[in-house]
């Protein structure tokens, strides 16, 4: 469990939603394809994923990923995830739940990407192009203003009180040093320019490789609109010559560079201060994202 309201789910669970609300499915293998921070996944078949929300808050972004997915995957360089079916509540399981379609692909990796200049052109070609798409109506507001394409100032009272949790247990970590570089990412002026459609979360775990080359882009859990400066944040979890080829290719200022490594070091810091307990292979990932910010932030 990673959070406290968190409901549980198993295969049990996913084989008894089927069978009274898919039973042309029910009988189909399945079998555990991993968990994130917001949902627990199965792969039904061969074709298919059955995601379950880990919490109802995180049970919002079914909603808008069956409604925008099919209008924005036509229109981007990889593939995306494909709603099939709107799981209902039920009483072993009190949420709304999805399937999708099943994309082949391993995680972007050491053992998956053999150029990481070419990938990381390639993370820019989907960034630019979904950043160039029309907003078709959406605006920020509802289920479409997650915080991550808003204000950092926004954020500050919160994210001081994870530096102070983590000051606590510092674990080697120059968090002066990081808290610094997050004042000056707040003394900048606000971000200015119009709201795009932002994945919200491209971290190495939502990128799918195959032969070598970014193949898919999934998890639209944190789909919004808003400012793209935290879009760019994850790079940072990526080797160099990926970080320095995106950079190159996307184009942003300074003013939106220094934002997004605020933003980077917001969700790292964030990060280790909610899974310290529950999750440390994400805290690992966290405190891993966090040094080579401050590698990069001692070299420049």
């Amino acid at each position: 469990m990673l959070h406290e309201n968190e409901v549980p789910a198993d295969e049990a669970v996913v084989r008894s939603l089927l069978q009274t609300q898919r039973p042309d499915w029910a009988t189909l293998p399945l079998s555990p394809a991993g968990a994130g921070t917001d949902n627990t996944m199965y792969r039904l078949g061969d074709d298919l994923l059955v995601r379950l929300p880990r919490t109802a808050g995180k049970a919002q972004a079914l909603h808008k990923e069956r409604t925008w997915l099919p209008r924005l995957g036509p229109l981007l360089p990889c593939r995306v995830p494909e709603p099939v079916h709107a799981g209902r509540p039920a009483a072993g399981f009190p949420l709304p739940w999805s399937v999708y379609r099943w994309i082949d692909g391993a995680q972007a990796g050491p053992d998956t990407v053999q150029d990481w200049a070419t990938f990381g052109t390639d993370l820019a070609s989907f960034v630019r192009t979904l950043h160039g798409i029309d907003l078709m109506g959406a605006v920020r507001a509802g289920e479409l203003s997650w915080y991550r394409g808003g204000s950092l100032g926004a954020c500050d009272e919160w994210i001081s009180a994870c530096f102070e949790d983590c000051r606590a247990a510092p674990g080697g970590l120059d968090l002066e040093a990081l808290h610094e570089l997050w004042r000056t990412a707040l003394d900048l002026p606000e971000p200015a320019g119009p709201h795009r459609w932002l994945h919200g979360d491209l971290r190495p775990a939502n990128l799918l490789v195959s032969e070598g080359r970014l193949h898919a882009v999934i998890d639209f859990g944190g789909l919004s609109v808003g400012f793209p400066d935290a879009e760019h944040a994850t790079v940072w979890d990526l080797p160099r010559p990926a970080r320095d080829a995106y950079w190159n290719a996307v184009g942003v200022d300074d003013h939106s560079w220094t934002r997004a490594r605020a933003w980077a070091i917001a969700v790292g810091v964030s990060g280790v201060s909610y899974y310290r307990d529950t999750w440390p292979a994400f805290v690992a990932e966290c405190r891993a994202r966090l040094v080579t910010i401050l590698t990069d932030a001692a070299g420049r």
